[in-house]
Parts: C-alpha cells; structure tokens; sequence
C-alpha cells in the first residue's frame, strides 16, 4: 500500500504574501474556500506572517475577523498560522503575557495549527510560545529555519528538532524561506530527525520555489520520511512562491507515495486565483523565474522585490547586485542568522546602508540591538569589530541571557494605551493589535467602520499608491528604522518576507 502524504497548502497566506505583498483581500479569497476545504488539506494556512499588519495597514480590514470568517469558511480542515515566537506578529519581543495572551486569543477566534519559529532559531525565544499552545490544547508545530552557512550542520538542524520536541511540539516544520534546501540535505535531515526523534515523529517540509531545486528536495524529502508538505495552487505558485500543489500530485505517481487530494475542486480553485491575481497586477513581484543567485544571498522569497522598491525610492535601483554581494558579508559578521522576518529585514538594510553610505558607517537600532544579543544568539560567532562598532553606536551593552527577560510587564499600559484610541472596540484583540503595531492601529481603529478596501479592484488608486516613490505600498508591512549620518536622522522603510 502506498503511504500517505498529507498537504497543506498556503494559498491563504504564504502564496499572496510572496508573490504580490501581502495584498490579497478576504473577499478575493472566500470564493474559493468551499472547494479548498473538500479537497483533502491536512491543514490551510490563511493567517499570520505579514498578513495581520497588511489587514490594518492597506486593507482597512480586521485580522481577527479574518480568522473567524476562514474558520467559518473551513469546517472540515484544521486552520493553520505563521507566529513568530517571541515577536508574536510584530518586529520586536514582547513580554511573556502578552504571548500568552495572543496565543489563546487566536486559539478561541479558530486558530488549530500554530507553526512557531523564531528567526535565530534560538529555542529560547520559542519555549513560551509552545507552551501557550499546549495550554490551548491546539497543535503546537516547532520550527526549525533551515539556512546554509559554515556553522549550520545536519547534526545541529538534527539537535534543534530534539529540543523542539521535548518541549513537547506535536510536529516539527522544516522552514525553508529562501529556497536553499538542495534534495541531499532535505533526505539528510529529515532522515536524521526521524532516527533521532523517533519514527512517530512528524515533519513538516516547507520550501519555497525560488531557485527551481526544490520540488526535488520536497521528493527526497518524502523519501526520507517526511509526512507533510507545502504547496500553493499553480496559478500561484513559483517565483519566489511555492512548488505548485498539483505539480506534486502527478510527481508523486508510481512512486509508492500518494495524497489524498481531490483535483477537480483544486482545479477550480487554480481557476479562480488564476483570474484573481490580475486584478493585483500592480503588486506582483517582478521576479518570476528562477533566481539561483539565491544560493549565495540567501534573500528569502518576498523579501527580493522589497528590497529592489527600497533601493528604487532612494534612487539607487541600479545597485541591487552590489547589494546581493553584500548580504553574506554582514550575515557572517552578524554570527550567520538565518534570513527570516525579522531578520532578513535587518541583516538586508544594513546591506543596504553599507552599500549607499559605507560599510558599517550608518548602523540601523535594530542591527546593533541583533549584533548585542536583544533578539537571541546566533550559532556563528559574531565579528567583534562590529560588535564593538554597535556598543559604541547604541551606547548598550552585549547581553548573553535571554532578551524576554529584559521586558518589564506590559500587559496592564497597553489596555490603558488601546482604550484611548478613538475606534478601540473594548476587546483583547484590539489590545492585542494595538501591542503589535502601536503606530498603524490608530489609525485603522478609526477607520474600522468603513468596512474593508480590496486594492486589487481600484487600478486608480493603486497607481496612485505606485506614484509616490516615498509610499511603502508595495511593502508588505515596512519597518521604520531611524539612521543617522553626520548629524543628521533619516527615516528608512523596509518591509517583511
């Protein structure tokens, strides 16, 4: 009998994310729930990563009932979330309550899958979180960030799902963000996780299509043991997307492996996500085909085309290459942290400032704080010059324990902080929304009531967004960083993965 591969598939979430910012409205999606729910997906991930600040920041449409309505929309297949451990959904940590309470907030409003990973793959930053999961009695599934760098061995990707698992995750998630998992390591790994952890083990493979290697790597995978992978529909899959889910159905024929998927409601759903991103044709990536520069960059999949608008609005577009050549020296000084949200952000605008000011002679807050030790520690040693460079810039110290210690309890200000805004519902997920994006909530609280803007049916405004070359509208949810040179302090916007 062949063995059964399950499928989840990130059409919800991770597909619009990657491929045009993060922009999809839940109207565009709901139409196609029906049949994506009798397809046969061990799981659908519709919410999490960038798209609880894109909700509030361009969609004027609330994250919370996002979730509700797929929960709704989805009876038959568990619902499944991107959650950052420590920085929840937002780019920093927050206190231990405030994970808490995010955690069973999204449980209660429909979450089933939590995916929990943190960008330094540092085991402290996620220990709270799966436990808030547990608590939930909802699937706690640890994370391990695959990258590739002189530090990061099988052996160690092996030790961390170990550690995962004894903190009593129900599944571990091979988080492969940039399409570097080649098909050896992708066998290796799973493989070694498998003998390590158990056979009763269950591993999640997820990888991206950037560098074209990966449906083979999602194969050997399957060899190897894996019981679960990720895919999108074809209509949108590929690029800096994802292996197309009906791709993998047909590779697997004749191989002992099966899923138990249904293609014609898939097919339907091809069709209509085919139709619907036309409609977003002013936010979708240029890069469409295969990027294996990658290799060496190691840029996750939506963080490319942020990149390229970044360098565009400071009128430098033309140094995108300097600026790929670029990213592997500052991931090395920084101790080789794997490039993901927040990471990817911080490791690429430093790359960034190094390129258009010089090396290291503007240093973003969040640099520093990443080379100092506030996010975590990385597996790689880190370049002590630079080290020394943030100590002097930041006036902060090198701290070696863990960052959540640092933060004072929250909780309590930031009911007081939400409750004053104008729009402020009374309810702990506003509170939630608001700890996670102090300075957008305001704003979309109080203009809640108007209902949700779909971005994809206006080309006017789109293009009016598209007009000023300062907008952050083709970003998926920027971060400011505040730099200064000579004296002088200029914002810079930079946007997640």
């Amino acid at each position: 009998m062949d063995k059964r591969i399950e499928v989840t598939d990130v059409i919800l979430r991770d597909a619009h994310q990657s491929l045009m910012a993060t922009r999809m409205a839940l109207e565009d999606m709901l139409p196609a729930c029906e049949d994506l729910d009798r397809a046969g997906y061990w799981s659908l991930e519709c919410w999490g990563g960038a798209t609880f600040d894109s909700c509030i920041r361009f969609l004027n449409e609330d994250p919370w009932e996002r979730l509700r309505t797929f929960k709704r929309a989805l009876p038959n297949t568990p619902t499944q979330m991107l959650l950052r451990g420590q920085n929840i959904l937002g780019y920093r940590h927050y206190e231990d309550e405030v994970v808490d309470r995010f955690v069973d907030r999204a449980a209660k409003n429909g979450m089933d899958v939590f995916r929990v990973f943190d960008a330094l793959n540092d085991p402290r930053n996620l220990e709270r979180s799966i436990a808030a999961v547990k608590r939930t009695g909802k699937h706690a599934q640890g994370t391990i960030c695959y990258t590739v760098s002189p530090v990061h061995t099988v052996a160690k990707f092996v030790e961390l799902a170990l550690t995962l698992k004894d903190m009593g995750c129900d599944s571990i998630c091979i988080k492969d963000m940039a399409a570097l998992i080649k098909p050896q390591p992708a066998y290796d790994i799973v493989k070694g996780i498998k003998e390590t952890c158990g056979k009763d083990t269950v591993v999640h493979v997820h990888a991206h299509s950037t560098t074209g290697v990966t449906l083979v790597s999602l194969m050997k995978a399957i060899e190897a043991g894996a019981d679960i992978v990720d895919t999108s529909i074809s209509s949108m899959s590929l690029g800096p997307g994802h292996n197309p889910t009906e791709s993998l159905v047909e590779m697997l024929e004749g191989t002992g492996f099966t899923t138990r998927l249904d293609l014609e409601p898939i097919y339907r759903v091809r069709d209509h996500f085919a139709e619907i991103r036309k409609r977003y044709a002013e936010f979708l990536t240029d890069y469409t085909g295969v990027e294996t520069e990658i290799f060496k960059s190691q840029i996750p999949g939506g963080m490319l085309s942020n990149m390229e608008s970044q360098l565009k609005q400071q009128g430098q577009g033309d140094r995108m290459k300097e600026v790929l050549e670029e990213v592997p020296r500052v991931r090395k000084a920084a101790g080789y942290p794997p490039l993901v949200t927040p990471s990817s952000q911080i490791v690429g605008t430093q790359a960034v400032l190094n390129v258009m000011m010089g090396r290291y002679k503007v240093m973003t807050g969040e640099f520093s704080d990443l080379m100092l030790g506030y996010y975590g520690s990385t597996d790689g040693p880190k370049d002590p010059e630079v080290v020394a460079l943030a100590e002097e810039k930041s006036k902060k110290e090198v701290i070696t324990g863990r960052p959540a210690d640092l933060i004072p309890p929250e909780w309590d200000r930031l009911v007081a902080e939400a409750s004053a805004l104008e729009g402020y519902n009374g309810t702990e997920e506003d509170v939630l929304t608001y700890a996670m994006f102090p300075q957008v909530a305001p704003k979309f609280f109080a203009n809640r009531h108007q209902g949700p803007l779909n971005l994809g049916k206006d080309p006017a405004f789109t293009r009016g967004l598209k007009a000023d070359p300062m907008s952050p509208a083709f970003l998926s949810g920027p971060i400011e960083y505040k730099v200064t040179l000579d004296g002088k302090t200029k914002k810079v916007m930079v946007a997640p993965a």
